[in-house]
């Protein structure tokens, strides 16, 4: 479905989180007239952020995060699915269950959508630099899209926002375009761009993201219609220059947004309060071994035969290891917090 042009001086909502989540999404969806990107009763897919199966928090949109966002938009719009697609190393279905987004459908009667089993249209779109055909699920083009990132950082990327979370929208070979994501992530988001973006920034991630970081809480929660803007504010939430993310510049070039830091109107909390320094991310082995592969000129033999299924049985190992060692230590840095501490109780480490 369609979406509003980009304005030449779009608004951020930063608000902070003091106790009761649905309060602080509530105040971000209303200072940013929300209601102007999604008409009333239109259907609604929430793009989450399930990219993980041993999951931590920090790493995946938050259970309590995604229940105050369908809470606070149920009696403006029709039917409200969540959404989310497979990937190479995880099983999403089983993220899915385990980190209690289950039950907040049960609770909403929200309809889960695994894209990945659902039909999909190919799209044709010769402006295209990498991606001049997209895949693009049925139920994307049926609803509107409102995507709902985490602020965390990542190794290939430096940020994990409202741009990149659409990756999660196309086939499970998507990593076959690390080398090239700054364009591609700009082909995706033109094909996709998300009428809302409300980012979950209760507990974040810093340290080597997307999936082997560390939680952070951040206590706050963002909402943009303008995704390239909003990303462009979680960068410097976390100390992190917008103009060292390349494809910030890449998709506003491309019309997409806004990513100069002066041309966007930040409302609620003032940043320089909200600013808070995160350790940006390295490589880590999984990573580094990948793109250095990529770069090799033995890269289709790596990628292109059926070495890459061993390839994936050495990555799995690698973050069943990382979890094995850190799970439970990442767990129990948020179990004591009074608010979000709840819903990761009967996450088994």
């Amino acid at each position: 479905m369609s979406v509003e042009t980009p304005s030449a001086s779009p608004s951020v909502a930063l608000e902070r989180v003091s106790g009761d989540v649905r309060t602080a999404v509530r105040r971000a969806l209303e200072a940013a007239d929300w209601t102007r990107a999604v008409p009333r009763g239109a259907d609604v897919s929430l793009k989450v952020n399930l990219g993980w199966d041993l999951f931590i928090p920090g790493s995946i949109t938050s259970p309590l995060f995604a229940e105050a966002l369908i809470e606070c938009i149920r009696d403006q719009v029709g039917r409200i699915y969540m959404v989310e697609s497979d990937q190479v190393l995880e099983d999403i279905e089983r993220a899915f269950h385990d980190s209690g987004m289950v039950e907040v459908c049960k609770r909403t009667g929200v309809t889960w959508v695994n894209m990945t089993r659902g039909k999909s249209v190919q799209h044709h779109e010769p402006r295209n630099v990498v991606l001049k055909r997209v895949e693009v699920p049925q139920i994307l083009k049926d609803t509107v899209l409102v995507t709902v990132p985490v602020l965390k950082t990542h190794a290939k990327t430096r940020i994990s926002g409202a741009l990149k979370n659409q990756w999660g929208c196309i086939g499970t070979m998507r990593h076959e375009y690390h080398l090239v994501l700054d364009d591609a992530l700009a082909d995706l988001n033109h094909v996709l761009r998300p009428a809302l973006s409300v980012m979950d920034a209760t507990v974040g991630l810093e340290g080597d993201g997307p999936k082997s970081g560390w939680p952070r809480v951040a206590d706050l929660a963002l909402c943009s219609r303008d995704p390239v803007a909003l990303d462009s504010v979680e960068a410097m939430l976390m100390g992190i220059d917008p103009a060292s993310v390349g494809h910030l510049a890449t998709c506003a070039g491309r019309g997409l947004g806004v990513w100069d830091p002066r041309r966007i109107d930040v409302r609620g909390v003032p940043l320089a309060e909200a600013r808070q320094v995160f350790r940006v991310a390295k490589h880590n082995a999984v990573s580094l071994v990948e793109t250095l592969l990529r770069k090799s000129f033995a890269k289709r033999l790596f990628f292109n035969t059926p070495i890459f299924d061993v390839c994936l049985w050495g990555a799995k190992l690698y973050y069943r290891q990382w979890a094995l060692r850190h799970r439970r230590r990442a767990l129990e840095a948020v179990l004591a917090h009074p608010v979000y501490g709840p819903q990761w109780r009967g996450v088994k480490a």
